[in-house]
């Protein structure tokens, strides 16, 4: 009998992260639901019929304890973040506020990569999503007429710039894992007052695709729902 991939997603008790969850559960994986709230996370996975594991990423006993309770792994999706919303200006960017954001969307995904390792690499098809966002594209962001070029989002965007370096650099570190950056876009969940013009369950599409490559797919790579984005 074939063993269901293994799939741990952080921060998936609401919002993008559990509907994720919710699809990949509904493509045949045993998924694991890494959340900070205790009662929140197990009321997520019931619902679903996943699995519960107390996951902070900005914590390293909290990561420590979640590797040895998860055991085995197939895929990371490193969907944890959080933003300053409504937007802050470049003038009143804070470093408190810089730093507030890179615990969680740097530090903690990086936290959480070097913790799980060692059990992704005793898979046989190693998988890893980094959510990111358009607002971290360079390119995106500096072309004139796109909507990310006028978009102050200095804490939250570099964050993201910062995770798209951190995901070619893991690519390239580990060729037999299968390592991307998506941008699931512009989603209406509770970190952006439910502004966005889409839904998590299609937000959670692009991710649950990408979390699904076989050993052959591509690596290295920043994409969303429509192709390869600008670095």
């Amino acid at each position: 009998m074939t063993r269901a991939v293994t799939t741990l997603i952080t921060g998936a008790n609401k919002g993008i992260g559990f509907e994720t969850a919710r699809q990949l559960i509904m493509a045949g994986h045993a998924v694991w639901l890494g959340c900070r709230d205790q009662a929140r996370g197990e009321r997520a996975a019931e619902e679903l019929g996943g699995r519960f594991v107390q996951l902070d990423v900005t914590d390293d006993a909290s990561v420590d304890a979640a590797v040895q309770a998860v055991g085995s792994l197939d895929v990371l999706v490193n969907n944890a973040g959080i933003m300053d919303w409504p937007w802050t200006p470049a003038g009143e960017v804070t470093p408190g506020l810089i730093q507030r954001l890179y615990d969680t969307n740097v530090v903690g995904l990086v936290r959480t990569m070097h913790a799980f390792l060692p059990l992704l690499a005793q898979s046989a098809n190693p998988v890893v999503v980094n959510v990111g966002s358009s607002l971290g594209s360079l390119g995106r962001v500096t072309t004139e007429g796109l909507p990310e070029s006028g978009i102050p989002a200095v804490a939250y965007g570099s964050s993201k710039a910062a995770v798209t370096m951190i995901t070619v650099h893991y690519a390239k570190a580990f060729p037999k894992m299968r390592i991307n950056c998506v941008d699931p876009g512009y989603t209406a969940t509770d970190l952006n007052g439910n502004s966005g013009f889409q839904s998590a369950a299609t937000a959670a599409g692009i991710i649950a695709q990408m979390a699904c490559l076989d050993p052959d797919g591509p690596t290295g790579t920043y994409r969303d729902v429509h192709g390869p984005l600008p670095w």
